[in-house]
C-alpha cells in the first residue's frame, strides 16, 4: 500500500497500475489484462478499499465469487459487462451499480464480452475472517498474516 502524503485529491490516473493476479497459474488466463488503481490505499484508507478497475475484452475482473464476512459495490462507468451471479446473468451500463452482501453465498463476477473495456469502480470492506467461496473452481482463499490472500485447492494441497 503506497500512501500519498499530504495529498487531498488526485487525478486516479496519477494512482499505480497494477496488472497482477495473485490467482494460481490455471487461473490466471481469465483475468488476463485486468488491471487495478487502488484508490483508497493512496489516501491511506483501511476500514474499505476502492479500486478503479479496467477489463479489457474477453477477460473476466474476477473468478466467481462470494464473501463470508465482506460486502463489495460496484459502479460501472465505461462498457458494457455481464454480471454473472447464483440468479443467472445481468448485462450492465454505465451508470449502473450492484451491491453483494456479505454472507448470502451469492458468487459474482463480471465477465466482459464486448470489444469494448469496461472500467467501473468497486468498493469492499476488510473485515477480518472473510473466507471467500468460489463455486465454480477448485480453489480456496486463505488471508496470511501479511494481508496477502495465499490460494489453495479446495482440499488445501497447494498449486
Amino acid at each position: 500500500m503506497v500512501k500519498l502524503e499530504g495529498v487531498i485529491a488526485i487525478a486516479a490516473e496519477e494512482v499505480a497500475l497494477r496488472s497482477t493476479s495473485g490467482y494460481p497459474a490455471p487461473y490466471q488466463p481469465r483475468v488476463a489484462g485486468r488491471t487495478k488503481r487502488a484508490l483508497g490505499d493512496a489516501f491511506g484508507l483501511t476500514n474499505f478499499g476502492v479500486n478503479l478497475t479496467r477489463v479489457p475484452p474477453g477477460a473476466a475482473s474476477a473468478l466467481r465469487h462470494s464473501h463470508t464476512k465482506q460486502d463489495e459495490f460496484i459502479y460501472i462507468l465505461e462498457g458494457a459487462p455481464t454480471l454473472v451471479t447464483n440468479a443467472g446473468e445481468t448485462q450492465l451500463a454505465p451508470g449502473m451499480c450492484a451491491g453483494f452482501p456479505h454472507g448470502t453465498g451469492d458468487a459474482h463476477q463480471l465477465v466482459n464480452r464486448t470489444d469494448r473495456d469496461v472500467v467501473y469502480l468497486e468498493v469492499g470492506d476488510r473485515t477480518p475472517g472473510d473466507e471467500p467461496d468460489y463455486p465454480d473452481d477448485d480453489v480456496a482463499a486463505h488471508m496470511g498474516p501479511d494481508g496477502k490472500w495465499r490460494f489453495t485447492h479446495k482440499d488445501g494441497s497447494s498449486y
